[in-house]
C-alpha cells in the first residue's frame, strides 16, 4: 500500500494575478499528524480549501488515498473530514441534530448512525451536551462536537484549519490531546495553526509555506537544526537579537564576546526561529 495518503503536484491556484499557491508539491504519509505552516497571506488556508475540494485550483492534481479529487470527487469526500476555521455547526440545531444531519449527508445507515453518534460522543466526553444548543456550548465544547461531525464517515484523513484559535490555553491543550488520540485510532491529520509551538509539541513533520512556495519541509528537530541547534537570544540597541549556532560551544564562545549589560540567553533553537528565519529570508528573496 502506498504510505502516502495525501499527494500534491505541481499545484497552482490564482486569484485574478495573484498566484497564492505557487507550483506546490506535497505528499502526506498516513497516519502522520502534518503541520502546515506560514505567515498571514502565505497560501495555507487557500492549499487546504484545494485539497478538501471547497475550492478549485488552475493547474496541477491533487489525489487523496488514490482518488484524484477531480475526477473521483465524491470518493476523495468520502475519505477526508474538514474542520474550518469558522465553526460550520448550524446553529438552529442541537449537537445530536447537527451531528444525525452530518451523517445523513453522508447516508449512513440509521443503526450505524446511532452507534457511531454514541461511540465518538462518548470518546470525546460529548454525552451531556448532545441535547443543548450549539450556541449554549463553548467555543472548545463546539470545535469537539465540530471533530464529530467530521469524524463520522471515519474519514482517513482530518484537516483542521486552525482549530484553536480563539480558544484559551485550557482548550488548547485539550484539543492537543484529541488530535492525539486521533492520530492513535490511524486518522491522518493535516493541521495548519498560526502557533508555532503547536505544530513543534503536535507534528511529525512541518512544512512551512511562504508566497505560495513550499519553502521547507521536515521533522520539527530536523529543521530547527538546519538553522542552528543553539540559540544565543539578547539585546541589542534596545532590540531583542538572536543568533542561531551549530553547538553550545559556539554559542558560548560568541555570548562570551558581546558587551551588552541586558540578560543572555542561550538555548535549543526552536520551530519558532526556524519561521522567523525562513519566512524573513523567503520574503527578501520573493519580494
Amino acid at each position: 500500500m502506498n504510505d502516502d495518503v495525501i499527494v500534491i503536484h505541481d499545484l497552482v491556484k490564482r486569484f485574478g494575478d495573484k498566484v497564492a499557491v505557487d507550483h506546490l508539491d506535497l505528499n502526506v504519509c498516513r497516519g502522520e499528524i502534518f503541520g502546515f505552516l506560514g505567515p498571514n497571506g502565505a497560501g495555507k488556508t487557500t492549499t487546504v480549501r484545494c485539497i478538501s475540494t471547497l475550492t478549485d485550483f488552475d493547474e496541477g492534481t491533487i489525489s487523496i488515498s488514490g482518488h484524484d479529487v477531480r475526477r473521483d470527487q465524491i470518493a476523495a469526500k468520502n475519505c477526508m473530514g474538514v474542520i474550518q476555521q469558522q465553526i460550520s455547526l448550524d446553529k438552529d440545531l442541537t449537537i445530536r441534530e447537527n451531528m444525525i444531519s452530518q451523517a445523513m449527508y453522508h447516508m449512513i445507515r440509521r443503526d450505524e448512525r446511532n452507534s457511531r453518534i454514541a461511540e465518538l460522543s462518548d470518546y470525546f466526553g460529548l454525552g451531556e451536551y448532545l441535547d443543548k444548543q450549539v450556541d449554549s456550548l463553548s467555543g472548545g465544547w463546539k470545535k469537539r462536537a465540530a471533530i464529530v461531525c467530521a469524524m463520522l464517515h471515519d474519514p482517513e484523513v482530518l484537516f483542521l484549519d486552525e482549530p484553536t484559535t480563539g480558544l484559551d490555553i485550557n482548550a488548547r491543550r485539550l484539543l492537543w490531546d484529541i488530535v492525539r488520540s486521533l492520530q492513535k485510532r490511524g486518522t491522518t491529520v493535516f493541521l495548519t495553526t498560526h502557533y508555532i509551538e503547536e505544530a513543534e509539541a503536535l507534528c511529525d513533520r512541518v512544512g512551512i509555506i511562504d508566497h505560495g512556495k513550499l519553502i521547507a519541509l521536515d521533522v520539527p528537530r530536523v529543521l530547527c537544526d538546519s538553522v542552528g541547534s543553539i540559540t544565543v537570544e539578547y539585546l541589542e540597541d534596545g532590540k531583542t537579537t538572536y543568533r542561531h549556532f551549530k553547538n553550545r560551544q559556539d554559542a558560548q564562545e560568541f555570548a562570551s564576546r558581546l558587551e551588552t549589560d541586558s540578560d543572555i540567553r542561550i538555548r535549543r533553537t526552536s520551530l519558532e526561529d526556524v519561521f522567523v528565519e525562513l519566512t524573513g529570508r523567503s520574503a527578501e528573496v520573493l519580494g
